[in-house]
């Protein structure tokens, strides 16, 4: 099953797009609850190359690493990628306004597909904030 969320950002394709694939940034937006956080990202941003993003309970508790390969970039328009045997493609959509980002993802089996898009869409909703303050 294919899980899709997505955004709207008052700013440009590229603003945005470098906001989503540069380590700095995505350790002050990639988070869904002011509880977590990301303590470590890395980026090897071509077909081929992998990217982690280490998240984490800030009080400790627990963690985990998000980790998969890039499939395909086409730059300020499409990332794909793998992590484990799932599937995910980001897209951006310019408008006059600013741009749409997308984010499909095949859902996992571990926990209700309802909390999976609630999370996503969390962290989504972190990252416009955080391209459009910046």
């Amino acid at each position: 099953m294919k899980i899709t969320v997505e955004t709207h950002i008052s700013a440009t394709p590229e603003k945005a797009w470098n906001a989503y694939t540069t380590p700095k940034d995505i350790m002050k937006w990639n988070t869904a609850s002011d509880d977590w956080h990301t303590t470590k990202a890395t980026v090897d941003l071509r077909p081929g190359g992998k990217f982690t993003s280490r998240m984490e309970a800030k009080d400790g508790s627990f963690g985990f690493d998000f980790a998969g390969v890039y499939t395909r970039i086409v730059p300020c328009e499409v990332i794909e990628y793998t992590f484990g045997e799932r599937t995910g493609v980001v897209k951006f959509t310019a408008d006059e306004t600013g741009v749409t980002v997308h984010v499909t993802f095949d859902a996992e089996t571990e926990n209700p597909v309802e909390q999976q898009q609630q999370g996503w869409q969390a962290i989504l909703n972190n990252f416009a904030r955080y391209v459009e303050a910046n």
